[in-house]
């Protein structure tokens, strides 16, 4: 193979990987940029200063800030699929530490992407197309414990409510209880619980709540 043939061989693969920096690097600065001014306050050209890149740059990743935010949100979705085929999943809701291990994991994951979690409910309260995306988002989500709440009534427990409302209390409980502590300012005179606090506490009002037991 010539110079001049390997060259050109070589050219897609940088042009490619380059574009994959530019987009991991577009996607990092939007976090922080979000996390800072907030989503509705953020404007394309932060992101891409702070990413370092030309305005123009964007566009060719992303059609709009929306846009970016979806893939935000993707990315996000896809790591928490990862954390379910871990192998210290638990799926048996009569056991509480099976519910435990769901509010740990999910008070992590949101702690750890806080920033995207923000922007996601900032965008959900103007654009109505948006609030149907995350709200289908937590419906995939709830849907995937399903077969965790079997146990539930298997073991002769009787649930609050059917299977799909059991759920979307949880994952409104858990949702709504990690953005007040995690996200939102501290109301005054009150003293934030530690990640270790909030979990044990879910854990019990959820698997009280599943099967009408203490542990």
């Amino acid at each position: 193979m010539t110079l001049l043939a390997s060259r050109v061989k070589e050219v897609p693969v940088n042009r490619k990987e380059m574009a994959a920096e530019t987009e991991a690097a577009l996607k990092a600065a939007a976090r922080r940029v979000f996390a800072r001014k907030g989503y509705l306050n953020t404007k394309i050209t932060d992101i891409t200063a702070e990413a370092g890149r030309a305005a123009g740059s964007f566009y060719n990743h992303f059609a709009s800030k929306e846009e970016l935010l979806e893939a935000l949100l993707g990315d996000i979705a896809a790591s928490g699929d990862e954390s379910a085929l871990s192998e210290s999943h638990l799926s048996d809701f009569s056991d509480p530490a099976a519910v435990r291990w769901h509010v740990a994991q999910y008070w992590d994951f949101y702690k750890e992407h806080a920033s995207t979690m923000q922007a996601l409910h900032q965008a959900a309260m103007v654009n109505d197309a948006f609030a149907r995306t995350l709200a289908s988002f937590g419906a995939t989500q709830s849907a995937d414990l399903n077969g965790h709440l079997a146990h539930v009534t298997a073991a002769g427990m009787r649930l609050p409510a059917s299977t799909e409302l059991s759920i979307s209390m949880m994952y409104q409980l858990v949702d709504s209880f990690a953005q007040m502590w995690l996200l939102d300012p501290v109301p005054a005179g009150w003293t934030p619980p530690t990640d270790d606090e909030a979990i044990e506490a879910l854990t019990r009002f959820v698997y009280r709540g599943f099967t009408g037991r203490d542990y």
